[in-house]
């Protein structure tokens, strides 16, 4: 059973930045794709960045040019360095993982994952 760690929320101001961490635990070997969702308050649950069967990497429209998804296989560790904050990006972020490749299972559908973290909150906030 897979195992998703997630750290690195908190509050910061507008423009500001933020970096957070996943790191998976409980798995033995494999390719296990990754990616980062958030939920807002009253809003569904929205795919932020992820890597598609290819190793591309796909980010929602309202956060490209500001975040940056990375990964080290060496450490099973995912991470999301978040800049120029905005109080929008207000939410829980949670960490999701999957073993399904293939083009329908694309990276920023909630569907797509089988694995989720427990969430980090994130607050931007003056």
């Amino acid at each position: 059973q897979v195992q998703l760690v997630e750290s690195g929320g908190g509050s910061v101001q507008p423009g500001g930045s933020l970096r957070l961490s996943c790191t998976a635990f409980g798995y033995a070997s494999g390719s296990l794709r990754m990616g980062w969702f958030r939920q807002a308050p009253g809003k569904e649950r929205e795919g932020v960045a992820g890597f598609d069967s290819a190793g591309s990497i796909n980010y929602a429209d309202s956060v490209k040019g500001r975040f940056t998804i990375s990964k080290d296989n060496s450490k099973n560790t995912l991470y999301l360095q978040m800049n120029s904050l905005k109080p929008e990006d207000t939410a829980m972020y949670y960490c999701a993982a999957t073993w399904r490749y293939g083009g329908m299972w694309p990276p920023l559908l909630r569907n797509t994952y089988n694995y989720w973290g427990q969430g980090t909150q994130v607050t931007v906030s003056s």
